[in-house]
């Protein structure tokens, strides 16, 4: 018997779930969403070919961190100038920006390169409850 290997010409059947993130731990729910956003939770996974589902995360206001890391996590990004570092608070930045905290956390997880790019572009994440992807019929994951 063969192995089956997906190639990018095959239909890929995507299915769209949703993860709720209050009052979850940051890098469990991420490699949780980078699994099944590569498709490593299907039989047919390939790594060569795009076959992960769609994850649309909610309340990513509510995540924590377990630890210490809740005061000491710093952001860093750098805007191009000289002198231009700057640096947050995790506690700043899930304030202002939660998307970004999961999104960070999750392309960290991810393959780099244009695949990786590629998957990572499934990933719907909203602060709060309220999301525009009620037509495709999600199924809730419970982590």
């Amino acid at each position: 018997m063969k192995t089956f290997y997906c190639n990018k010409h095959d239909k890929i059947n995507r299915k769209w779930y949703i993860i709720d993130a209050n009052k979850m731990i940051l890098g469990r729910l991420s490699s949780h969403v980078a699994m099944i956003l590569q498709g490593k939770n299907k039989s047919y996974y390939t790594p060569h070919v795009d076959v992960g589902d769609y994850i649309i995360v909610i309340n990513a206001k509510k995540i924590i961190l377990s630890g210490q890391k809740e005061k000491k996590k710093i952001y860093w990004r750098y805007t191009g100038y000289p002198g231009g570092i700057k640096q947050r608070k995790f506690s700043e930045e899930r304030e202002n920006f939660p998307e970004r905290v999961i999104h960070h956390s999750v392309k960290g997880m991810m393959p780099k390169g244009i695949l990786g790019r590629q998957m990572i572009k499934k990933l719907k994440i909203y602060k709060d409850n309220n999301h525009p992807h009620g037509c495709h019929l999600p199924d809730y994951i419970n982590l």
